[in-house]
């Protein structure tokens, strides 16, 4: 066993996962990133952080030195999410908690702004990411995390549960996060808790899809704007930042503090379900 493996069965780090290692996808930036940086700061061994963004991998590494793994590659590809397992277990020796964060929007294009074509092709991109990505991880982590007695957690969305937060295929993929966390913990019982979280709108860096020419479009472009507008939206008047959402990621993997919990959906969207019609 190596070095961190011995310190990962006899850490004496503070913290509610202390000891604990993860993998992380989307780590790069926005969610992912805070959710790294709030494990880290709750003790946490390692942090296996994927991602195609290298620029924003290398600064995480460079910030949080040997406790951060970067693993450069699309979430798209299932040799990715393996690699992601192989490094959590050789640099740490194990791994407690698998986070599916990475994503794509759609900027709220409805039905009618697609053609045939491009529904086919935006939907292929989109799902991939969104969905597929998130199955593949769960894959590759799930021995992992049953040897450990870990979890995994989604992050889900505000409009996975309500229209109006995306587009059709944006909104229809974070409904069936939903039902991959609901099946997931009913088949990984009793070994592996699956949870998500659902953010509102979020300042993100959130991109669109190549499809739709959106590749290097982000949700928030314009954050005062971003701001005003859904401050204006919802019931606690501010958007939120990726750091208003980690500390729901910190509960849902912590073994003391939500060992009952799981096929949840924790909700961190500033009161839009509280709304009035």
């Amino acid at each position: 066993m190596n070095t961190r493996a011995l310190e990962r069965g006899a850490s004496s780090s503070s913290g509610w996962l202390a000891g604990q290692v993860a993998v992380i996808t989307g780590a790069a930036s926005g969610i992912g990133r805070a959710v790294a940086e709030r494990y880290l700061e709750e003790g946490a061994l390692g942090v296996v952080c994927v991602d195609a963004d290298r620029a924003g991998l290398d600064e995480l590494a460079r910030e949080h030195g040997s406790r951060v793994e970067p693993v450069i590659g699309d979430v798209r590809d299932h040799a990715v999410h393996e690699q992601a397992v192989e490094r959590a277990l050789a640099s740490y020796g194990g791994l407690d908690v698998l986070v599916g964060n990475a994503g794509l929007f759609d900027f709220r294009r409805p039905l009618r702004g697609y053609t045939a074509s491009a529904l086919a092709a935006t939907m292929d991109e989109l799902f991939a990411v969104n969905l597929r990505g998130y199955l593949y991880a769960a894959m590759a982590a799930r021995e992992a995390l049953e040897a450990a007695g870990g979890c995994m957690i989604f992050t889900a969305s505000v409009a996975s549960f309500h229209a109006g937060g995306g587009g059709v295929l944006y909104t229809m993929g974070k409904h069936a996060v939903v039902g991959l966390v609901r099946q997931l913990a009913l088949e990984l019982a009793p070994r592996v808790r699956v949870n998500g979280v659902g953010p509102g709108g979020t300042l993100t860096g959130l991109r669109g899809t190549q499809t739709l020419g959106h590749g290097g479009r982000q949700i928030d472009a314009d954050p005062r704007a971003f701001d005003e507008r859904v401050s204006a939206a919802v019931p606690l008047a501010f958007a939120q930042r990726p750091r208003d959402h980690a500390g729901l990621y910190v509960l849902l993997a912590s073994r003391d503090n939500a060992r009952a919990v799981t096929g949840e959906i924790f909700m961190s969207d500033g009161g839009v379900a509280a709304r009035s019609i």
